[in-house]
């Protein structure tokens, strides 16, 4: 944590987007009222709506986060900052650049793996140097699974070779937002794996181990009885970063992780799916004009996230010993993200945590303790099935 005074424990950036507005209104309800915290964003008089709404007693800065000497001057006040405000690629850098040189605790919701590796190349070694800890992916991309997989990994024998493969199953809707972050990645795709080669090369697996990862196979899969497929989303790049920075996960780490339905039906719909909005999103026009589908600031209604859900299963093996492991809750994009990133928030703020600094995860550096926090707001750990 930053050593100098701090007016504020935890600033959210974004506030009055949708998924800002539920973050606000969750640490209106759940944060203790000695944490001081800000809501932060454009429009002042949308900022005192998003209060009013949620009935928090928050601070207000009027703020515009491609401004890099306000957003210093925001990072310096606070020891923790929270940001919604994307698609990350475009909007994100200047605001890990200030949280990296103000030595400020980051946490986003950012799915792209290009902005993560971005950031890792131009930030890591500044905040390092600083002591900021840099959290990405800290909704449903990535926490289930790479605190499930931590969870997983905490049940089988140490110093041994292990093998997670996790399962995701979910229903939900998605907001505007999301929908832009996902277009923005999907058009990037060619840029995305050339900076994540660079990434590798400057950041080699740690010396004695090994870290590989893969996304899965396509059709039936006969241990869990699910119609499976590939799911190359980011959440698998998070699993490994976690296991390169945690040597628990053993000298020989490998993990995978699928998508999982009940019938090919299912499996078909999917691919073809993904397959057409691929293709869409290599054509600019086509990519804006699908955007405009789903503008920014909308999203499901709270019907629609009352209905929804995920759980995020595990298959462990290492050491001869086999362990089944499960994380689920309900809505997975809204609901439980807001949930999730404001107790990281919380964690960063009040709990006693590993000595981290750069570019960690939340695995690496929160870990358990952002499973407890999880687990008694209602999100769900379990082992189902082990053995020897």
């Amino acid at each position: 944590m930053p050593s100098d005074p701090r007016d504020l424990d935890i600033v959210l950036l974004g506030a009055t987007g949708f998924t800002g507005g539920l973050i606000a209104a969750y640490l209106a309800d759940r944060a203790p009222s000695s944490v001081r915290i800000g809501l932060a964003g454009r429009d002042r008089a949308k900022l005192e709506g998003v209060r009013d709404r949620t009935g928090g007693d928050h601070e207000l800065v009027t703020v515009d986060a491609g401004d890099a000497t306000a957003l210093r001057a925001l990072t310096a006040r606070t020891r923790v900052l929270i940001t919604t405000v994307g698609p990350y690629i475009v909007h994100g850098d200047p605001v890990v650049a200030a949280c990296a040189d103000t030595g400020t605790d980051y946490l986003d919701l950012t799915g792209e793996p290009e902005f993560v590796d971005v950031s890792y190349l131009k930030h890591h070694a500044r905040a390092v140097t600083t002591g900021a800890r840099l959290l990405h992916a800290c909704g449903f991309d990535s926490v289930p699974h790479d605190l499930g997989a931590q969870y997983t990994v905490d049940q089988l024998p140490e110093g041994v070779p292990l093998t997670v493969r996790g399962y995701v199953r979910m229903q939900g809707t998605f907001s505007g937002g999301t929908a832009a972050s996902a277009l923005e990645i999907m058009g990037r795709m060619r840029q995305g794996r050339a900076v994540h080669d660079i990434r590798r090369q400057v950041e080699p697996d740690p010396v004695g181990r090994r870290v590989t990862v893969d996304t899965g196979k396509v059709g039936h899969d006969r241990g869990t009885g699910w119609w499976v497929a590939p799911m190359p989303t980011i959440d698998p790049l998070i699993v490994a970063e976690s296991a390169r920075q945690l040597p628990r996960y053993g000298p020989d780490f490998h993990y995978g992780h699928n998508w999982a339905g009940d019938s090919p039906v299912a499996l078909a719909a999917l691919l073809g799916g993904v397959g057409a909005l691929v293709a869409v999103a290599q054509v600019p026009a086509a990519r804006r004009a699908l955007a405009r589908l789903r503008p920014s600031g909308s999203g499901p209604t709270a019907a629609q996230r009352e209905a929804a859900w995920f759980a995020v299963r595990f298959v462990g093996e290492g050491g001869g010993a086999r362990v089944v492991t499960e994380v689920a809750g309900g809505d997975p994009g809204y609901t439980e993200t807001s949930k999730m990133i404001s107790e990281a928030a919380l964690s960063l703020a009040l709990d006693d945590l590993p000595d981290t600094a750069g570019q960690v995860t939340t695995a690496s550096a929160l870990g358990p303790a952002l499973r407890t926090r999880l687990q008694a707001a209602g999100m769900a750990f379990s082992v189902l099935d082990r053995a020897r």
